[in-house]
C-alpha cells in the first residue's frame, strides 16, 4: 500500500520570501460517506486522480494517478458539481526536503499552509523561519473540508 506521511503548518505571512512563480491548482472532491477522499486535480497542464484513506496522525493511504487534463476537468465539472478548492503552490527546497506552500484563493482567501512529506513520522527536518503553528491532523485544514467549510466562513 502506498502511504503519504505529511506534516502541515500555518505560516507567518510577514516572514514569507518571494517564491517566484507558482503552479495554479484546482481540485474537486467526489462526495463520499466515509473518511476516504476521492479527488480530481488540475495542476498546471496536468490532470490527476487521487484516492486518500483516513488520516492517522500524519499518515494516510494514498494512490495518485496522472490522467489527461481534459478528464480531470470533466470529473470536476460533472462528479464534483464544479466546486473546487483553488490555490497557487510554491515549492521551497530546504535541506533534503521540499516544502510545498499553498496560497489559497476564492472562499479560502487569506489561508496559507506549508506542507512537508516525510519518509517516516519521526523523521527530523529543517523548518524555515516562516513556519508557525503545526496543524497536522486538524480536519478543518484538509482541502476536502475547505470545500464545504471555507476559511472565510470560520
Amino acid at each position: 500500500m502506498a502511504a503519504e506521511i505529511e506534516r502541515k503548518f500555518l505560516v507567518d505571512q510577514n516572514l514569507l520570501p518571494d517564491f517566484g512563480e507558482g503552479t495554479l491548482i484546482s481540485q474537486g472532491y467526489i462526495d463520499t460517506t466515509t473518511k476516504n477522499v476521492v479527488r480530481a486535480r488540475v495542476k498546471g497542464d496536468n490532470g490527476f486522480l487521487t484516492l486518500k484513506g483516513e488520516s492517522h496522525g500524519a499518515t494516510c493511504a494514498e494512490f495518485e494517478y496522472e490522467i489527461p487534463k481534459a478528464d480531470a476537468l470533466n470529473i470536476i465539472a460533472t462528479m464534483c458539481a464544479g466546486k473546487t478548492v483553488e490555490k497557487i503552490r510554491y515549492e521551497y527546497p530546504l535541506g533534503k526536503h521540499v516544502w510545498e506552500v499553498d496560497v489559497f484563493s476564492g472562499r479560502n482567501q487569506g489561508l496559507i499552509v506549508a506542507e512537508i512529506e516525510l519518509a517516516s513520522e519521526d523523521e527530523t527536518f529543517e523548518k524555515p523561519e516562516w513556519i508557525a503553528e503545526e496543524v497536522t491532523g486538524q480536519a478543518k485544514y484538509f482541502n476536502a473540508c475547505l470545500l464545504n467549510m471555507p476559511y472565510l466562513e470560520w
